[in-house]
Formats: structure tokens, sequence, C-alpha cells
């Protein structure tokens, strides 16, 4: 994948840290833009469609987590690879940042040789997965892979991108068993760090959302998908 023709959006309402990145991402043969909050840079994204937005999660006018969501329900934005930059170390933070639909993130201050490393390797993933997925069809259950949504009965269901990700990963295997380690490399990298609480909430959000007998707990070991 050529850098000179990757596009990455930098979001954050420090200056400095807007000068720093942008300047070691430029060198790094990447073309790089920045805005200043979430506002601009929602207005920016739709200027320039990027492959990569650097988002930080606190800024005034619209923080990270909003800016994150309102991209998301865009079509043009589904496959766009979202870093959020923040100095909070809380668990929460972390699984909310996912449920925005964010790929990965990285804590202030940010430490250069790890965030371009965390870019290359997002960009590598992406283009080893990006046209290997298949729509799934089950009796009341459609997954649609290119559109990141699912129909129940016919209803269309919209989801975040994780939460897609960690279904379309089971689903395509009905009744195999993975486990939590597996789920964690597959869905969040083995670059990100994420508890296990992460993985949980997403299963929970998945059965309110399509219903619990599709999902069975294995004790101590993981999850599967039911059929």
């Amino acid at each position: 994948m050529d850098n000179e023709k990757l596009k990455i959006l930098i979001v954050d309402d420090e200056p400095d840290i807007l000068e720093i990145l942008k300047i070691n991402l430029e060198n790094a043969g990447y073309k790089v833009y920045s805005a200043s909050n979430g506002k601009k840079a929602l207005k920016k994204a739709d200027l320039i469609i990027p492959d990569l937005i650097i988002l930080d999660i606190m800024m005034p006018i619209m923080d990270g987590i909003e800016t994150c969501e309102r991209l998301r329900l865009d079509e043009r934005f589904k496959e766009t690879i979202v870093i959020f930059l923040t100095a909070r170390g809380e668990e929460y933070s972390h699984i909310a940042a996912f449920e925005s639909g964010a790929d990965d993130y990285i804590t202030k201050p940010v430490r250069i040789k790890i965030l371009i490393s965390k870019i290359k390797a997002l960009f590598r993933r992406k283009l080893a997965t990006g046209n290997s997925s298949e729509n799934l069809l089950f009796k009341n259950l459609k997954i649609l892979a290119d559109e990141y949504k699912i129909l129940l009965s016919g209803k269309e269901i919209l989801l975040p991108k994780k939460e897609f990700e960690l279904l379309y990963l089971l689903a395509n295997k009905p009744n195999k068993v993975f486990k939590r380690e597996k789920i964690m490399k597959n869905v969040w990298g083995s670059d990100v760090v994420v508890g296990d609480r992460t993985i949980d909430v997403h299963i929970r959000k998945l059965r309110e959302k399509i219903g619990d007998k599709y999902f069975k707990t294995i004790k101590g070991v993981g999850y599967k998908f039911v059929i």
C-alpha cells in the first residue's frame, strides 16, 4: 500500500499535538490534514474522505465519541480507520471508544514510533481482509458484510463496526467455540490491549439487538454462534 496515496485526518484541540503529528506523519509519507474539533472534522472528512482518522476524545464543541458515531452513520466512512487519542486510561473509556466505532486507541503523551507502527499495522490488516468477506445467510438472519448491517426477520439493523466484526467472526463458523484470545486478536488486533469486559459488553449488546438464542457463553473459554 503506497503511503503517498493514503490520507490521514488528525483531530485535536491542542495546536502543538496537531503540529507534531502532522510533521511526523508527513515525514512517514502520508498526506495529512487537520481539524481542531469534531465539528470541523466532519466538514473536512466530507471533503477529503480520509483513509484514517486520528481522533482526540476530549474536545470542545463535539467530542471524539460523538464525532466517530456520526462518521460511522455515513456509508462513505464505514471502512475509514479510526484511532482515538486519549489521556484517560479507564477501561470504560476504551469500551466507549470501541462502541462508537473505533479501530484502536493510543494514550497520551503520544509516542510517535508506536503510533506510526499502529497505523501501518491497521493498514496492512485492512488490505489483507478488505475483499475476503461474504454475506452470511441464516433462517431469519442475514449478515451483509459490505454494508456492515444485518436483516433480522426482514428488519434492518445497523451495527457499530466492532459489534459487526465480532458477530461476523462468530457467525462465519456456526457452533465453533472461539476462545477469548482468538476473538481479541481477530476483532481488535494483536497490538490492541483491551480487557475481557470489552468482549462481554459487545456480546451483551449483540444479544440485546439480535437475540440471546444466537450466542452461547462457554464459561472460562469464550463464545460461539448457535444456529
